[in-house]
């Protein structure tokens, strides 16, 4: 009999899916990642996992213990799974941003969620940031995740993702494409890769409103940089740790606008129902395209699952709203 012990034994091994309509314009295979067959539906599941496990293993994480961590939604999700599983309570804080689904989605596996206004500093005390931190100072017996810092968030992907993709493509990937936040998964990827070969070109998908692109081009973080933005989970107005900017070969900003559009058009024309940055990943690959040639292998990594935005993205009223379609 082929089962798994628990829900967690489901994490990792997701399908390389080549891409076809939307890629027309782009001389090489281009691969997706899709990580929504997680069971969380999102790549944070990894992270989540060895978040988890490594504090455990070093005595920051206690039995009947709270977890409390700021996300955008998926990380949270992934947390709550693993907590589920090992007996620890979950503390989800989300910025108001976020899409009511994520919200809904966190509540419904026995997450407390609270949520904090986006339009502030990261340092003010009401930031999803600070609260977090607060929170964990107030719990008893609690630990706060800090995947923005934390080593084992890129450690997951280092270990399970970058692997995945060189065995599934037989070594021969040439370029790697994804969207950037907590910056765990581009440079975890990144570094086991580029191990098995230097050439191997990583490209990091940004937002209007982030300050990675600038910060990469000239090591300058500007303020001027930071506004608020609509596309969910990728872009920061910080510098995570484990944004290896060294392992990154350069950076394109993506619009609200286009991120949205290009998250619809991957559900029509390709049957792939995915979240918010899928579609800012994909619309960056496509600005991208004078950099690849016809014998080469570009895999993109999409996060997340449509089900999370089907109040926003997926809503006609909410893109007539938002000015994005007609």
């Amino acid at each position: 009999m082929e089962y798994a012990e628990n829900i967690l034994g489901t994490i990792g091994n997701t399908p390389l899916v080549k891409m076809n309509k939307l890629t027309q314009e782009i001389d090489a295979l281009v691969l997706a990642k899709y990580e929504t067959f997680n069971p969380g539906n999102s790549t944070k599941d990894r992270m989540a996992v060895k978040m988890i496990e490594d504090a455990e293993a070093d005595g920051r994480l206690k039995p009947g213990g709270t977890i409390i961590e700021g996300t955008s939604g998926n990380t949270g999700m992934g947390l709550a799974l693993v907590a589920i599983i090992k007996g620890y309570k979950m503390i989800c804080v989300l910025s108001d941003k976020q899409s009511k689904e994520k919200m809904d989605i966190l509540r419904a596996v026995g997450s407390e969620v609270v949520v904090c206004p986006t339009d502030v500093a990261p340092d003010d005390p009401r930031s999803y940031y600070s609260t977090s931190k607060r929170l964990a100072a107030e719990t008893p017996n609690s630990w706060y995740v800090n995947q923005y810092d934390n080593p084992s968030n890129a450690r997951a992907h280092y270990e399970s993702t970058g692997p995945e993709i060189w065995r599934q493509t037989d070594g021969k990937i040439t370029h790697f494409v994804v969207g950037v936040g907590t910056g765990g998964t581009i440079s975890g990827v990144a570094k086991y890769l580029k191990e098995q070969n230097p050439n191997i070109k990583v490209w990091g998908i940004d937002t209007y409103g982030s300050v990675f692109k600038k910060y990469h081009e000239t090591g300058i973080f500007d303020e001027n940089e930071i506004y608020p933005y609509v596309t969910e989970g990728i872009g920061e107005d910080i510098l995570p740790k484990n944004v290896d900017f060294s392992l990154i070969d350069g950076f394109t900003k993506v619009t609200d606008k286009d991120a949205a559009i290009y998250t619809r058009r991957l559900a029509k024309e390709e049957g792939m129902f995915l979240g918010n940055s899928a579609g800012a990943a994909v619309k960056g690959l496509l600005q991208l395209k004078e950099h690849f040639s016809k014998d080469d292998v570009v895999v993109i990594l999409f996060h997340d699952h449509g089900s999370r935005y089907v109040g926003k993205m997926y809503n006609d009223e909410w893109m007539r709203k938002m000015g994005y379609i007609e």
